[in-house]
Order: C-alpha cells, then structure tokens, then sequence
C-alpha cells in the first residue's frame, strides 16, 4: 500500500498524528498489563484527564524525538535535495527507526515496569552498567511476553505502511517561503509542547507533574511514557535544596543524626548481629501478617518468637533502594543516590560503626562480584569483608558453578549454608548481612523442588516457598553454632514484587514489607508492636539495643524507645512523597499538599500548619542538603 505523498508541513503532520496514535496504543498496552493495579482504582479515575495527560506527556516525548526528522523535512533545505529519491528514504528511515526505538521502549518498560512501581528513568543505566546478563534476561522475557514482540512486529508495520511521504513544491520560491515560514510556525510550538504548555509560570514539566491527572502516585506511570521519562532524566541534577526553613529552625525541627543513649541494654554491645535481606519478601507472602494461607511456614514460626510490626515498610521498589536504607539508614528521594553523582559522598552505615568498636564486619550476596554495585556500596558503608560468587566457588566445600541458578546468583539455599559456615569462622563479635537473589525473575528454583514447593498462582509463590526452606535450613544449622545465641537476626525484604491481594494493590501496600527482630537468647521484647517501620529504622534500633556509644546518621528512629504515636515512614513514588505517621497518610508533592487522610477511616483531613508537613518538610530538606554538602556522616 502507497499513500499519496503530501506537501512536507501536511505529511509532518499526519505522521505525527501517526506516531501519536501509537503512543496511545502503548498505554492501553501498559494499562492492560497492569490491570490486577489498576482495576481496583478504575472507576475514581476521569478518563478524560487521564487522556489529556496522557497528550501532555505524548507530546513533549514525540516533539523531543522527532526533532531531527522535523528539521529534515521543515527546514528550506535546497530545493534540489527533495527531489532525491535518497533524501526520501533517509527522512523515512529516520522516522520509522526512531519510532520503533521508542515504543520498544514503551513496550520493554510494560515488563520492568512490574518490578519498579514507575516508569524507567536514565539512572536504569547506572544501576546495571556492570551486569553480564542482561540479554539472557532479555531473551527469557521475549518468549514471557510473546504478544508484545508481535504488538511491536504491527507497530513497525503501521509505520512503514501508513507513512506519508513528502510531495516537494513544484517552485523553488513557493519551496523556500513555505518551509521557511512553517519553521517559524514549527519551533515556538515545539517549545510549547516540550515545556507541556505555554504560560510563563509553567516550568517544564517533570515527571511529578503526572499526580494531577491521577488520584495516587502508583497511577502516575498511566499517563506518563518512558522516552519522556527517560529525557527528562537524563543529566538532571537529582537533588536540590527546597529551603523550607532556616538552617537554625530545621535544625530544631529535625536532625538524623543519632548521640549515644544508654540503656539498660548496654551489656549487649558485644551481641553479634547478622541482617537479611531477603529479595522481594513482601508482607503478602507471610502467613503471620495476613487470614489466608500464604507461603512462609518456617518465616510464620519465627515470626512468633520475634519482635515484629504490623506497619512495616520498605523505604524505595528497587533493590538499590533497599541498601542504603537498611544498613545505612539513608531512604530513596527522586533517585537511588549511589547511583548518581553523589555516591562518592562518605557515608557509614551499621557495618562502619559497629566496625569502629571491634566488630568483624562481611558482607555476602551469591551473584558475580560487583554485580547491582553492592560490592562497591558495601565497602563504602563500612564493610570490611565481603563474599560474592567468586569466594563460594573457591570454598571446596560446596559445588562452585554448580550451584549457579543460570542467571543470577548461587542458589539461596546452599549460599546461605555457605554463609552460616563462614560466621563460623569469623572472630566475634561480628556484623554480617546476605543479600539473597532466588526469589527474583525468572522465578525459578533447583529442579529437585519443583514439585515439593509448587504453589498455585504466580511462580514467585513457589520461589518464596523455597526461600522459605532455604531460611529454615540456615537457622538449624546457625542454631548448632556457639555464636547464635549470642546473636540478634534482623530479617526483612528488600520490596514488594508481584501483588494479587486489593489491599497490598494500593499506595502503601507497595511497600509493605516484613522487619522482624529474633534474638534467640530472648532477652529483647518479642510480639507486634503498632508502631510505623521503615527500613530506615534498622539501623538505629539495631544501635539503640546494643547501647552504641557514639554519634552517627540515620533517617530513622529507634522503634524500641520512641513512642508508636511518634513513629513514621517516608517514600517517595513517582514525585510524591508519602509520609505515613501513626494512623496518618501524607502526599506531598515538593510545594504543595496532594492528599491527607486518616488511615483507619479512609477520610480526609486537614493539612493547613499540621505538625506532621513541618516533619516532612524538615526530613526533605535535611536530606537534600545533606546530600549535596556531602554531610552524611557527624562532622567529628
């Protein structure tokens, strides 16, 4: 099929309308795949202004991209060239290639997208800059998700088909005064739609923008698309200082640095202290959270001799989030911070504290050394020792390559004995934290369980199940060794993964992972506590029990000492920080006010010159100044 060619400003035109159309396709295409998310917020959402963003954020992303193919065709080139069969097919190749990139791009980020909450943004390419296996990856989800290779195989055919070529005027005068004044006309209104409007008070819009065409932040990736999200990203200065307050007044309102406090616990300075992170343990998944059968028999038992929440939360969706949240008490705003100019910053953590008193501290994650830059973090927090891939496959007690899942890491039952043996062997006291990796896409588990740990409904259930035995494995063989006893287990997971449960499908729910405190000699207080937990309070609650005796940084609190009332978490999702305090919900978008609730009623409440916005604000701008004046650590 050869459609009539048309005069280069109308051919521009229908081929934008063109590449339009197929950005709206790529939504529904997202919406659809996210449906489980989104369906239960469905019918609060105006579709009319879910469509106007969605032009909004299209038009910005389509004009960006197509700025080179724009220019092509619009400016007075010499009259001659446009009779050149070779200038047609280049300014088609132009246009064809630089479409199919990017709603590849929007049809890729449909997957990854289920793993992060939002759309992908330019620190994606940070964060895996070091991984080898990417295209193994890659290759598994083309065969996952068959239908959107053959969606993208009818996108690359409608733009080959429904493309307009360009008919050039007849008369080099006609040529060169048209394309001169539809340049003139092309290039303020571009400006327009790059910025998302035309008004001197608006600035370009950012991805935080999306929240007001949605009702909550998990929604904003509907309207947005990920080549905006990716341009506007891109070389952007991740922190800036908001100036809420004056330097004395925020100083009086909040501060994360930490003096010493001892306690009646103070003898327990010497305890051992072993941290892990389990990969995507959710909430959801643990019997003892929920009043349906879950996933976690041995976890459920646990549970019942520990010290645990009933509001816990992770502090980001990613694992990079969840590093420097656990073990340095830092939360994720706008972007995983080591992964942007400001991961040289000195920053300690658990590990570089505890390090100054005595301990042996070792950090352990089965994938190939500075696989997700945790090595490179590790060290930077303080940790003196660290054990990868290439430590388990020199220990001749084990099966080396092996024991590799095929894709990322030692698998985490044989890891984890690996692991325990290793203590064994370390001078006490110690602090050590494993990361762990099975229960992570592809989702699968060692062939000899297949059968024994099958549960029904998405293959992480049966992941969560293995891990599940894989922990239960660990603690026997950690309990026959002379330094369990003497040792406080922190257990949480690094975020959520996949959500089926309405209640988990929500802003919170998203992050609703376990922290649970076991301490085998019993001397800690075990049961639930109603107080609000975050990743970010590990650490110092960690520090409090064993009575640590100098000043350190962490955005969070001691959660065996401070109030429930006066408890608090923080995230930020897709430009909104939500700020959950006791029974309250928080949105807050850098300026103004999004939403304020009451959690146990689900009704709004007034947030004029509310404590807990003067708190959010206090805890925004110290972070943010903290970051860019390199302040991470107490000046000695």
């Amino acid at each position: 099929m050869k459609l009539r060619p048309l005069s280069p400003p109308l051919a521009l035109l229908c081929n934008l309308a063109l590449a339009y159309l197929l950005y709206f396709l790529c939504r529904v295409v997202y919406v659809l795949e996210f449906w489980d998310i989104y369906s239960t917020g469905w019918s609060q959402l105006s579709i009319a202004s879910l469509l106007r963003g969605g032009f909004v954020f299209d038009t910005s992303a389509i004009l960006y991209t197509h700025l080179l193919y724009a220019g092509l065709i619009l400016l007075p080139w010499p009259h001659k060239w446009y009779a050149s069969r070779g200038w047609h097919i280049a300014a088609k190749s132009i246009y064809v290639v630089t479409n199919m990139l990017m709603l590849s791009i929007n049809l890729v980020d449909t997957v990854y997208s289920r793993y992060t909450g939002r759309r992908t943004t330019w620190t994606f390419f940070s964060e895996f800059a070091e991984e080898g296996n990417l295209g193994n990856i890659f290759f598994i989800e083309l065969i996952h998700h068959w239908y959107l290779v053959l969606i993208g195989i009818a996108f690359l055919t409608a733009l080959i088909l429904f493309y307009r070529p360009v008919k050039p005027f007849a008369k080099p005068i006609t040529h060169y005064l048209t394309h001169s004044l539809a340049t003139l006309l092309f290039i303020p209104l571009s400006v327009i739609g790059m910025r998302g409007g035309a008004s001197t008070a608006i600035r370009p819009i950012t991805i935080s923008n999306a929240n007001q065409y949605v009702n909550q932040p998990s929604e904003a990736a509907i309207v947005l698309n990920t080549p905006f999200s990716l341009i506007r990203t891109m070389g952007k200065t991740t922190f800036v200082d908001p100036q809420y307050f004056p330097d004395k007044e925020l100083d009086l309102l909040y501060t994360p640095i930490h003096n010493s406090q001892f306690s009646i616990l103070n003898s327990q300075l010497k305890k051992n202290v072993v941290v892990l992170i389990v990969e995507s343990l959710a909430r959801e998944y643990i019997g003892f959270y929920n009043n349906y059968p879950c996933h976690t028999p041995f976890l459920d038992s646990l549970i019942s001799h520990s010290l645990t929440f009933s509001q816990s939360y992770s502090n980001g969706r990613k694992s990079i989030d969840a590093m420097p949240s656990i073990l340095s008490g830092i939360p994720m705003f706008v972007e995983p911070f080591f992964v942007t100019s400001y991961s040289l910053n000195n920053v300690s953590g658990i590990a570089g504290e505890l390090g100054k008193v005595g301990y042996t501290t070792a950090f352990f994650h089965g994938a190939e050394n500075g696989s997700m830059g945790f090595q490179a973090f590790a060290r930077s927090s303080g940790f003196a020792h660290y054990y990868g891939r290439t430590e388990y496959n020199a220990d001749r007690r084990f099966g080396g390559d092996n024991d590799f899942d095929g894709t990322w890491a030692i698998w985490d039952e044989e890891f984890l004995q690996f692991y325990a043996l290793q203590m064994a062997e370390m001078r006490q006291p110690f602090m050590t934290t494993l990361f762990t990796a099975t229960s992570h896409h592809p989702f699968v588990v060692p062939d000899r369980y297949q059968q024994r740990f099958h549960q029904e409904g998405h293959p992480m259930y049966t992941c969560i199940r293995y891990v599940d035995y894989a922990l239960q494995h660990f603690f026997y063989t950690a309990s026959q060794m002379p330094w369990f006893k003497n040792t406080i287990f922190v257990i949480t997971g690094d975020h959520t993964n996949h959500t089926e449960r309405p209640e988990y499908a929500t802003p919170l729910g998203n992050y609703s992972v376990p922290i649970i405190i076991y301490d085998p000699s019993g001397s800690l207080p075990r049961g639930i506590s109603d107080a609000v937990a975050q990743q970010t309070d590990i650490m110092p609650t960690i520090l409090g029990i064993l009575g640590y005796p100098y000043p350190y940084l962490a955005y969070g609190i001691d959660l065996l000492t401070t109030p429930a009332e006066d408890s608090w978490a923080v995230h930020y999702n897709n430009g909104i920080y939500q700020f959950v305090r006791h029974n309250r919900l928080l949105l807050f978008d850098g300026e103004r006010v999004v939403g304020y609730q009451n959690l146990n009623s689900n009704t709004p409440l007034s947030a004029d010159s509310t404590a807990d916005l003067r708190l959010l604000k206090a805890i925004i701008q110290s972070y943010m100044q903290r970051m860019i004046n390199n302040q991470l650590v107490p000046i000695e």
